[in-house]
């Protein structure tokens, strides 16, 4: 669970261009500029800014329109084998093009945002990828993900042109992404604590308090938390229900179950055209679980690094505190839609126990989540 044991963030096979400085200089820009948009008011950095931990702070995404789940920071996605909280890409530089056409976030198009990208950054594109293709006649708007007119223009254009948009398109979000997998975070108290413990340093240990050091015990035992929230960043990555209320009971999120399909639809998935990876590295999508009835309601388990500088929670900022949040685990309400992993108090479970905590524990848990609060670091 220490920091230390991340490592760098692993290599991400499909994007060639990841570790290329000219790359991440690009990302950088991009990420800032809100001319990449429809209304030329919206950035990335508009839901992830950096100066609240590279997330937004509300319950759900504010961007052209309102989205219908909460922000995730940018930190620690490097790591993710798949991204969203229903998982439908599987890499951070694809991740980076769905905002960019969505409706409710960007709300624009790759025709005009490849050519956005020529007028102002054909320099900077070159020396990350090589020279941009002669993209002419253009129509303004155009995508396979757009409003009918914007459909109609590109299955009008030839094909050699709409593949050459996307890859251009494709090249947007490898720069992304490799701004993106440089913004890390930075050391807690709990990593001091850990490190002064193994170290047999009495003095180092004081960085916890002795609630939070009852905290996490709880953590690691009684309350059950390390099952799904271990390793250094304290996700097991993988996709969980835990009946957690849905914001509109009559349509309630179905979650991986649909996100699965759509990342197998994806053409900017790890086997699509667009990857740089070989087939044999794209293991994590040539196994995915398909049509798993665990896995309708679940949502991806979030990082708990500096948790508490993120409310609201849950992936559509369904309790405003910590405390809110592991009170749910200790109810285990049963799921809208799905069947939730969580044992009820007073039934039997096949593979888990009921989570029994007093009020007071329940705030030492709490106390010991926000000792993972530490700085963010991001290049210079």
């Amino acid at each position: 669970m220490q920091l230390q044991s991340a490592g760098p963030p692993r290599p991400d096979p499909s994007n060639a261009y990841e570790q290329r400085a000219e790359a991440a200089a690009l990302g950088r820009s991009l990420f800032n500029d809100t001319r990449l948009s429809r209304n030329g008011r919206v950035s990335c950095a508009s839901c992830h800014a950096a100066d609240r931990q590279f997330q937004d702070g509300l319950a759900v995404a504010e961007g052209l329109g309102t989205g219908k789940r909460r922000t995730m920071p940018v930190m620690g996605a490097a790591q993710a084998p798949f991204l969203f909280w229903d998982g439908r890409k599987d890499s951070l530089w694809s991740q980076a093009l769905g905002p960019l056409e969505d409706p409710a976030e960007h709300g624009d198009n790759r025709v005009r945002l490849v050519q956005v990208l020529k007028a102002h950054y054909a320099n900077e594109y070159a020396g990350a990828f090589g020279p941009m293709p002669v993209l002419e006649s253009l129509p303004p708007h155009a995508s396979p993900l757009g409003d009918a007119a914007e459909r109609a223009a590109w299955e009008a254009l030839p094909e050699p042109t709409r593949e050459a948009v996307n890859r251009v398109f494709a090249h947007m979000g490898k720069a992304l992404a490799a701004y993106q997998r440089q913004v890390r975070w930075g050391e807690a108290r709990f990593d001091r604590y850990v490190r002064a413990t193994l170290d047999g340093d009495g003095r180092g240990q004081q960085e916890l308090s002795p609630q939070e050091v009852r905290g996490l015990r709880l953590f690691l035992g009684k309350a059950q938390c390390v099952t799904c929230h271990n390793g250094p960043l304290l996700t097991d990555q993988s996709f969980h229900n835990t009946g957690v209320p849905p914001l509109r009971p009559d349509t309630p999120d179905r979650g991986r179950a649909d996100g699965v399909h759509r990342l197998l639809r994806d053409e900017f998935n790890c086997l699509g055209r667009y990857s740089d990876a070989a087939p044999a590295a794209c293991g994590e999508l040539r196994f995915v679980p398909v049509d798993d009835p665990a896995q309708l309601g679940a949502f991806r388990t979030p990082g708990l690094r500096n948790v508490a500088e993120r409310a609201p929670y849950m992936h559509a900022g369904q309790f405003a505190s910590l405390q809110e949040v592991v009170s749910h685990y200790v109810k285990a309400p049963g799921a809208a839609v799905g069947h939730s992993e969580l044992a009820r108090p007073g039934e039997r479970h096949p593979h888990r126990q009921a989570i029994r905590l007093s009020a007071v524990e329940i705030q030492e848990v709490a106390a010991f989540l926000r000792t993972l609060t530490g700085p963010v670091d991001q290049p210079r």
